[in-house]
């Protein structure tokens, strides 16, 4: 009875796993109007599959994150269809497009992460423990907050310095601005960050 159980859910959970079939005639249409970037045949693939693409993207990432992920892989797609050779069923093909989409928003959420942590301790040092850790997670949460009320220049810095791990060199060069620019900016960044921080704590 259990085992039968466990069969039923692993196959409620897999239905998002698409099964290969062979390319149909209308698919072999479909790929050349998006590599002839036809916005017909994206909005065709939209209607198509943008319901399947959203719910694998909700089992994969958060919600808000879901959204941002069913934009970008049909915004890739006409260019990615340029690939496609026929080796596996179109629909897979998409949903790979969504998969490797969900991974950059998870390394890019990872390094954020990191990014909080390292401003974290530098707002408290104390020897490793539960207590510590705890505290670690709840500054790293109001600093995602207080990150979202920065000025968008000082964001941006924030975010290719300290999220991106770039230097600001190479975020001078990304943004089009001066390397001195930047710098301030994140300068800015970082003293507004701690204001904002002590204002939360604040009773």
């Amino acid at each position: 009875m259990i085992g039968r159980s466990l069969r039923a859910a692993a196959r409620g959970a897999l239905r998002a796993v698409p099964v290969a079939r062979p390319q149909t005639e209308d698919d072999g249409a479909l790929v050349a109007g998006l590599r002839a970037g036809r916005l017909d045949a994206l909005a065709r693939a939209f209607d198509r599959w943008h319901q399947r693409v959203r719910v694998l993207a909700r089992r994969l990432v958060d919600d808000a994150a879901a959204e941002d992920v069913v934009q970008e892989t049909f915004a890739a797609l006409p260019g990615a269809a340029a690939r496609f050779r026929g080796e596996v069923d179109l629909e897979a093909f998409v949903l790979g497009i969504a998969v490797k989409r969900a991974r950059r928003h998870h390394r890019a959420a990872a390094r954020r992460r990191r990014a909080l942590e390292r401003l974290a301790i530098e707002e408290r040092r104390g020897p490793p423990g539960p207590e510590h850790d705890a505290y670690r997670r709840e500054l790293a949460q109001r600093l995602a907050g207080a990150l979202d009320r920065l000025p968008a220049a000082q964001r941006e810095a924030f975010v290719l310095c300290e999220v991106e791990e770039m230097t600001s060199a190479q975020a001078a060069v990304l943004a089009d601005i001066p390397e001195a620019t930047v710098r301030t900016r994140l300068f800015h960044a970082r003293r507004r960050l701690r204001e904002l921080l002590d204002e939360d704590h604040q009773p």
